[in-house]
């Protein structure tokens, strides 16, 4: 199936010619650009390389774990979209924003980008809105099965007095939101067989991070158990899932210190991802934000130039 094929049943979205969503676009730009000076001190690229364990694959998959979203957000768009790799940024910066800004405002910085790309002819908002329904679908149910999974790990490993407790509330909070979702099928816009093949790819992406976020903390701490590899990985995707919560990363690496207690090299290991993802935040999203900005330029200056 080719990406035209889901313009069928689908409204039409003209490009933008207006001047507003290129000032909007700017506006998202900068203020991604003041975020990511705003977090500068709080991550050291000096300490950072300091404190990187010796394995020359730890880098290399703690690449792979930071992109795995953009690009199966990329995969998924070029297939209903035939998004250019010009739109990879965008959605690297899709995910800065989420997790810098406000949750969904990546949502709307890529959305206002789809707009004023004239060759995006099927770019409806209603299919943003149902990419981004099945990734929390796909996200809570992984997260339910990886809490039946870890549970007995977490009484096993002793984490603290307040891990069953807090795994079980979170089943719940999951639980009631996967029905939410569920009860608002009606809202869906794409046809049946491009849901099932969004999901798919989310659950493949959400899989994909759970088992290189393992990966990444066996290559430094290969001796520790796998029970608390599949806990704290479960841990770490639960947090992902909280809605406008700024800094998972850096939330998921105070919880877990709670949690894990006096295992020092693990919070140092945790504290030491959760740092390197925010100073990988600011790498990219300064290189984002300053590309788009130009881009915005050029496409500016082409406008004046065709007046």
């Amino acid at each position: 199936m080719t990406g035209a094929a889901t313009s069928v049943d689908l409204p039409i979205l003209v490009s933008a010619k207006g001047g507003w969503t290129r000032w909007l676009s700017r506006g998202f730009s900068v203020a991604l650009l003041v975020v990511v000076v705003a977090q500068l001190g709080q991550a050291s690229p000096a300490a950072i390389r300091a404190a990187m364990p010796d394995s020359p694959w730890f880098a290399p998959t703690l690449l792979a774990l930071y992109l795995a979203l953009p690009v199966a957000d990329w995969i998924i768009f070029r297939r209903l979209w035939r998004l250019p790799v010009d739109g990879f940024p965008v959605l690297v910066g899709k995910r800065i924003s989420n997790e810098l800004l406000m949750m969904y405002s990546g949502e709307v910085y890529f959305y206002l980008w789809a707009r004023r790309r004239t060759g995006l002819t099927t770019a409806p908002f209603g299919t943003i809105k149902d990419v981004n329904i099945l990734s929390a679908l796909a996200g809570n149910a992984l997260a339910l099965l990886l809490l039946a999974i870890a549970y007995p790990f977490v009484t096993e490993l002793e984490m603290g007095r307040y891990a069953n407790a807090a795994l079980a509330s979170a089943g719940v909070m999951l639980g009631g939101s996967m029905v939410i979702l569920l009860a608002s099928r009606r809202l869906f816009t794409l046809p049946l067989p491009r849901l099932a093949e969004i999901f798919a790819i989310h659950l493949a992406r959400l899989v994909a991070g759970v088992l290189l976020c393992a990966l990444l903390w066996h290559l430094a701490l290969p001796d520790a158990p796998i029970g608390l590899w599949i806990a704290l990985s479960t841990l770490r995707l639960l947090v992902g899932r909280l809605p406008l919560v700024p800094n998972k990363e850096l939330l998921f690496a105070a919880i877990a210190a709670f949690l894990v207690g006096d295992e020092a090299d693990v919070v140092a290991l945790i504290g030491l991802t959760s740092t390197a993802m925010l100073l990988l935040h600011i790498v990219f999203g300064g290189a984002v934000a300053l590309w788009a900005l130009t881009q915005d330029g050029e496409t500016s200056g082409k406008g004046e130039e065709a007046r």
